[in-house]
């Protein structure tokens, strides 16, 4: 376990994830917030697993399985990213449709960018999402994130809501 908050911890995926992973990667809710992996399989969500494992070791975080404690259920993902075009990691999450609108993004997010500034001493940490994705807004806005204008990543077609933990 590398965080536990008041409802959930989270792990570092292992190949046990992949059914989790492919569940996730093909929601709604994920191709439409995040964006299309090409993910269509569990050998396709292992190569997904085997890649976030490859940043756990390169950065020292990544992207981590947010389980439910009082069930065990593999509900998200949520932890820390080096994006191409982002000088800074971003933090980032994702949850199964079924556990939105239980604050399980705020409570594990927050906990990801503490942990960015107490265990991995980064000084400023970004996100982007969809600019249309007011509920990943209110999210980072509730986190302590601000707002910080527009980005296009490379590779993308169009703009990301930016925000920072600097100050303005």
């Amino acid at each position: 376990m590398i965080l536990e908050t008041g409802r959930l911890s989270l792990h570092e995926l292992t190949a046990e994830d992949a059914p989790f992973i492919l569940e996730l990667l093909l929601s709604r809710g994920f191709k439409e917030n995040i964006g299309d992996r090409g993910v269509r399989d569990l050998a396709g969500a292992a190569g997904y697993i085997e890649r976030a494992r490859a940043g756990y070791a390169a950065n020292g975080f990544g992207l981590w399985r947010c389980e439910v404690k009082a069930t065990g259920e593999a509900a998200g993902l949520c932890g820390l990213v080096r994006r191409d075009g982002l000088e800074h990691p971003d933090v980032g999450y994702a949850f199964l449709e079924r556990f939105w609108g239980r604050g399980y993004a705020s409570e594990s997010a927050a906990a990801a960018l503490a942990y960015g500034r107490d265990v991995v001493g980064l000084k400023t940490v970004v996100a982007i999402t969809t600019p249309a994705n007011l509920g990943s807004i209110a999210v980072l806005k509730k986190i302590g994130l601000r707002d910080a204008g527009t980005v296009r990543l490379p590779g993308y077609d169009h703009d990301s809501a930016f925000f920072t933990t600097e100050p303005a």
